[in-house]
């Protein structure tokens, strides 16, 4: 079982940055893939960057391309999301998410952490 706890989320204003972190439990961080999703209220829970277990591989949504960098450190069983110019469109509670697969689907991320919330205002 892989226990994944998010931090770094709060209230930003437009343009502003925030780098979330998602760290595991277990000693097997490496052995998976990485992802972040989001999920805005009243809407679906969409795929924002994925990493590949060595890094080599990133995902992004086009939304995201430019202003979000996904990254990761085995070592410290983290991976991290810097979010920079955020905008209103951002708002949403953000997962993270591991799975043996490097995919952009959420239903093949097999492990889910608790969301952390962003809020991004004018």
């Amino acid at each position: 079982q892989v226990q994944l706890v998010e931090s770094g989320g709060g209230l930003v204003q437009a343009g502003g940055s925030l780098r979330l972190s998602c760290t595991t439990s277990g000693r097997t961080f490496s052995s998976y893939g990485m992802g972040w999703f989001r999920q805005a209220p009243g809407k679906e829970r969409e795929f924002v960057a994925a990493i590949s277990r060595n890094a080599a591989t990133v995902y992004y949504t086009d939304s995201v391309k430019g202003r979000f960098t996904i990254s990761r450190d085995n070592a410290k069983n983290t991976v991290y999301l810097q979010m920079n110019s955020l905008n209103p469109e951002d708002t949403a509670v953000y997962y993270c998410a591991a799975g043996v697969v490097l995919t952009r689907l959420a239903r093949n991320f097999d492990y889910w952490g608790q969301g952390t919330q962003v809020t991004v205002s004018e």
